[in-house]
């Protein structure tokens, strides 16, 4: 759970995330999913911000079944696959889903 101000304070990062959705052709729903995932775990430091939101944006992805590969998640969102690949499970496991096993 995020408080109001947290979407304030974080705004530039929505406008990213917002920013790689259409990038990678998602819709408002995942969207949505991905800025609820970010907002509720999102670091204070600038730079986890850019992986926590890359790596929420691909989990969003997933849940909305509209996959997109970690590779295109993490160019749109200017970060490493491999950034996106240690962090994506997590999420999904704190947003109560079960993480694939493929």
């Amino acid at each position: 759970m995020y408080r109001a101000s947290d979407r304030v304070d974080n705004a530039a990062w929505i406008e990213r995330l917002d920013d790689a959705c259409a990038t990678l052709d998602l819709d408002e729903e995942a969207l949505s999913t991905a800025t609820d995932l970010f907002l509720s775990r999102a670091p204070d430091d600038d730079r986890g911000k850019r992986v926590a939101a890359a790596a929420s944006l691909y989990a969003a992805a997933l849940i909305r079944g509209q996959e997109r590969s970690q590779s295109a998640v993490a160019d749109a969102m200017g970060v490493s696959r491999l950034s996106v690949q240690k962090r994506w499970k997590p999420i999904l496991e704190d947003a109560g889903f079960s993480p694939p096993t493929w």
